[in-house]
C-alpha cells in the first residue's frame, strides 16, 4: 500500500476517492518487478526521474538513451547509466543527499501505457555492469519501494502529433475510463465531480 499522507488523504475524502486510492493500490500496485515490468521498461527510450535535495526541494529532469538503457535486472532492482551531459548533477546529487527517487516510464504511441516507479537509489562508480553500457559514467540502482502502472488516459500519441482523445474539451461532457467500470473498482469508484 502506497505511503498516503495526510495531504494525500485529504483530497481522496473531498473527492471521495479514498475507497479507490485504497483499492487500487491493494490490486496494481507492488514492490516487485513483474516480467511485464521489466519488458516495459526494456523498451522504453527515456523516462522521467524525479529527485528531491536534503531540504526536499525538488528537481525532476529527463533520462533517454537506446531502449534497454534502464534495464530490471532483478526483481527488486532497477539499474540506468549516467551518460556525460552538463556536468551539473542535479539529479545524481540529489540521490547523494536523499535517497528517495521517483521514475516515471511512458510509452507516447498509438498504445499508451505509463509505469511509476519508486524507491531507493545509489551511484556507484565500479560496478561491473557498467562495462556491458556504453557511455556509462556511474550506475544507478534503484530499489523500488512502490511500483504501479498509471491510467493512460491523456498521453499524447507522439508518433501522430495527436492529443489523446479523452482530453477535456470545452462543452462535450467526457466518458468515464472503462477500466472505472471493471468489477475490482465499480464498487468503489465516486461519482464524477462536474464543473
Amino acid at each position: 500500500m502506497p505511503n498516503y499522507h495526510p495531504g494525500n488523504r485529504a483530497l481522496q475524502d473531498a473527492f471521495g476517492s479514498r475507497a479507490l486510492a485504497d483499492r487500487l493500490a491493494e490490486k496494481l500496485g507492488h514492490t516487485v518487478f513483474s516480467e511485464a515490468d521489466a519488458t516495459f521498461i526494456a523498451a522504453q527510450p527515456f523516462f522521467f526521474l524525479a529527485t528531491a535535495d536534503a531540504d526536499g526541494r525538488p528537481d525532476c529532469s529527463f533520462k533517454g538513451g537506446a531502449p534497454g538503457f534502464a534495464r530490471v535486472v532483478a526483481p527488486d532492482l532497477l539499474v540506468f547509466p549516467d551518460y556525460d551531459g552538463n556536468g551539473m548533477f542535479k539529479s545524481l546529487g540529489n540521490i547523494l543527499a536523499n535517497p528517495h527517487v521517483g521514475l516515471l516510464f511512458i510509452s507516447m504511441t498509438e498504445r499508451p501505457a505509463r509505469l511509476r516507479v519508486n524507491g531507493r537509489a545509489d551511484v556507484v562508480s565500479d560496478d561491473p555492469l557498467m562495462a556491458e553500457i556504453p557511455g556509462a559514467q556511474l550506475l544507478v540502482k534503484v530499489t523500488p519501494t512502490d511500483i504501479f502502472p498509471n491510467c493512460p488516459r491523456y498521453i499524447p500519441d507522439m508518433s501522430t502529433g495527436r492529443a489523446s482523445s479523452d482530453t477535456p474539451k470545452a462543452g462535450v461532457t467526457a466518458d468515464e475510463p472503462r477500466w472505472k467500470t471493471y468489477p475490482d473498482f465499480a464498487d468503489v469508484t465516486p461519482p464524477r465531480r462536474r464543473p
